[in-house]
């Protein structure tokens, strides 16, 4: 476990949100581009194992800690069990769950520690709230959510197609006086989440589109750069490469 963890205790809002966001991107790592580590990590045959989340951005599968009562609220026990006797995407969803609930209880285990009052915790639950769960953007339900609010999959498809060789590789582009898109169209694109760090669109950043789950990512998130999605006819995020048919 995390040498650190039990000494930073975050004392406003502000730490609190920072330390949620750094523990919630280190649990979308695992779950999402980390798949195949993960997944291996969590042997069935081990004893109960948990999935730990850090400020740092880091994740961590190990033994529940030993002190009664412990520092910090307890993950879930035991995701390893239920690996092998669930398809994997359910499997992943379920401790997806978990690791949300994990989440806020440990922001509101520092809120009650440093006597946050009633607004306080308001705000720290709105800011949270702004961003989507993990079970959100490990199943991809955050992306439908935007499907449903736009038609951004398709129209993007083919908005792109004169920035990019297959019109996949690019986001569409927002207002420009060349291309005539519209303010409308920069707030649907703004909805859209990465799928592997949850975080939402913007102008100036490259997005590569997966072929196979439909959800868009980060260049820098999956490690894939303009250059060398151009050589890419068909492109499948670490998630869907990593996918295994159970029997």
């Amino acid at each position: 476990m995390e040498g650190g963890a039990a000494q930073y205790n975050p004392r406003t809002v502000e730490e609190v949100l920072k330390d949620f966001t750094g523990r919630r991107a280190g649990m979308i790592k695992a779950l999402t581009t980390d798949v195949e580590d993960f997944y291996q990590q969590c042997d069935p045959e081990k004893e109960n194992l948990c999935l730990y989340g850090y400020p740092s951005e880091q994740w961590e599968v190990n033994l529940p800690a030993e002190e009664v009562p412990p520092e910090l609220p307890e993950p879930a026990l035991g995701i390893n069990f239920a690996r092998d006797g669930m398809q994997e995407k359910e499997w992943l969803a379920l401790v997806a769950v978990h690791s949300d609930a994990w989440l806020l209880s440990v922001s509101f285990y520092f809120g009650a520690r440093f006597g946050f009052d009633r607004a306080d915790r308001k705000r720290l639950f709105n800011m949270m709230n702004d961003l989507p769960t993990i079970y959100e953007v490990v199943t991809g339900v955050a992306k439908k959510k935007v499907k449903d609010k736009s038609t951004v999959s398709n129209h993007s498809s083919n908005k792109s197609k004169s920035n990019s060789k297959a019109g996949k590789y690019s986001k569409p582009q927002v207002k420009d006086e060349d291309d005539g898109f519209d303010e409308e169209e920069e707030d649907e694109h703004g909805d859209t989440l990465c799928g592997a760090c949850g975080e939402n669109y913007a102008s100036d950043e490259f997005w590569i589109f997966c072929d196979m789950c439909e959800r868009w990512f980060h260049g820098n998130c999956v490690k894939i750069t303009p250059a060398k999605a151009e050589h890419i006819k068909q492109y499948k995020c670490p998630s869907c490469s990593n996918k295994r048919i159970c029997p």
